[in-house]
Formats: structure tokens, sequence, C-alpha cells
């Protein structure tokens, strides 16, 4: 071989492994810092909510999501933030039902360092009119949230997406709120349990979610009322794919959720987290 062919050829080879490098790198993916929604722990929360939170930050959590009337747990908002920081963990948002929803707890909020609050139910709605209704709380809350830096969200259930009278609720609430004022959580275990397909729906509304649940079901029912949740590593829900679809649209935080137990709360959240730590997509 002469100089000249080996230059070609090696360039070739060495074109091929840088492309072939490149691919790996827009495939794989990793959720290096993700978090869990502290309901996910509502047995043990009330009783020890410190010892609870340290105890999910040794597992590797490093965002919370709240819940709750006092999503501070007791604590001062200086208190928070301080004990947060000393755990290594950013609560970003909290869930709270629309009464809830201030001018002091956005105030609050702001100063333990949330970005968001988090409407997580209102309902079926009745028809299409009451969705557009909640859709204009929902800008309203906005409007109050933006003016101390916050956003206003909606975190879907099944009901959102289930199609009744020629319309799905949470097309309704994307359509009729303001994208400035108003985010959007994903639920990706309840989407997927009332039959959405959740990757094409990421890929046409992925600009309003910032944020998403991940939790697994046992499988997919007929009825998803009678969704049976298990680890993150025992169900049927392929987060390979739909963490992929996520990334690539979007998503900015990643939190764990799970309601039902295979053996209790704190052993599930453990196995989820080190489910997360693991996962490439």
């Amino acid at each position: 071989m002469n100089r000249r062919d080996f230059i070609v050829k090696g360039g070739s080879a060495l074109s091929l492994a840088f492309l072939a490098g490149n691919a790996f790198a827009q495939s794989a993916g990793t959720v290096k810092k993700f978090g869990c929604q502290l309901y996910s722990v509502r047995d043990l929360m009330p009783k020890d909510p410190i010892g609870t939170m340290e105890k999910l930050a040794g597992m590797g959590y490093k965002l919370f999501e709240s819940y709750s009337e006092d999503p501070f747990w007791g604590m001062s908002p200086k208190e928070c933030k301080k004990f947060l920081k000393g755990i290594g963990v950013k609560m970003i948002s909290t869930h709270m039902g629309m009464k809830g929803v201030t001018e002091e707890l956005a105030a609050n909020a702001k100063e333990v360092g949330l970005e968001y609050i988090m409407c997580p139910y209102i309902g079926m709605q009745p028809n299409t009119d009451a969705w557009k209704k909640r859709a204009e709380d929902f800008n309203k809350a906005g409007e109050m949230c933006k003016k101390y830096g916050l956003k206003f969200g909606y975190h879907n259930h099944s009901y959102s997406f289930a199609f009744v009278s020629g319309m799905k609720g949470q097309m309704v609430l994307l359509e009729n709120t303001d994208p400035d004022l108003v985010c959007f959580e994903l639920d990706m275990c309840w989407s997927e349990a009332a039959g959405e397909n959740t990757i094409a729906h990421l890929q046409k509304y992925g600009n309003r979610y910032e944020l998403c649940h991940v939790k697994q079901l046992v499988n997919i029912p007929d009825d998803s009322r009678k969704a049976k949740q298990t680890d993150l590593a025992d169900g049927v829900i392929d987060y390979t794919k739909l963490l992929r679809a996520a990334k690539d649209n979007g998503m900015k935080y990643y939190l764990v959720e799970q309601e039902q137990y295979p053996v209790d709360s704190i052993t599930s959240m453990a196995s989820d987290a080190k489910f997360m730590k693991n996962l490439v997509f």
C-alpha cells in the first residue's frame, strides 16, 4: 500500500469511527439528575419529613417535587432552602390544588427556589366549554406565578386523554393556555394507561411539557381506572423509548412517582432510583 492509499483508507476508517461514535452519542442518553414526587412516600412524610427526605437524597434523588397544603413540611422558606441545600437536593416544584395557588404560596416557593407550581388534578370536565374555563383559570394562575418568577403548570391523569364527545380535554387545555404562562407535566404512566401514543404526543406538543412523571404499570388495562403500578424495572412501559422522545422534544425534568408498591414505599423508591441511574436510552 502506497502512502496515498494509506492516507485515504486511514482517513475513511477514522471518518467511519467518528460517525459511529457520533451516532452513538445521539442515540444514547441518560438522566443524570432525576428527582421524585414526595407523594410517593406519603405514608412516611407526615411522620418524619426530614428523615424521609434525607433517605431519598441518599438514594440519589437530586430533585424533589412536593405536595400537601404545607409543601415545606413545617419549615419556614429559609429553613427549607437551607435543609435542601444541606442534603444536595433542589425542590423544583410542588403540587397544589387550585384554591391553594395563592400569592403567599408563590412568594414562599420563590424563596425556597422552586420553579413551578403544578395543579395535580381537576377531574373530568363535562364538556369543551368547561375544559376551556379551566384553561382560563390556568392562565390567570400563570399570570400570578409569573410575577414571582415562577411557572404554573398542570399534571395530567388518564381522564385528560379520554376521547369524549369528539375531543380530549388535554388538547383543549394545551390549545387554550398561554405558553408563556402555563406549562405541563406529562405523567407518562397515565397517558399510556389511557391508550395515548405518548411518543407521537410529545413530538407534537413537546414544547409545552417541561416536567414528566416516570412511573410503571404491571400491564395496560382496558379500563385505566384499574391500572396497577409496580417498580420501574418490572413493568410494561418501555422508558428507553419514552424518555428518548421526551429528551428529543425538550423535556427538562424527570421525576419518579409511585403510588402502589410490591413491598413498601421506601423499598420501591430505592429500586426506582437504581433503575434511573442505570437507564440508557
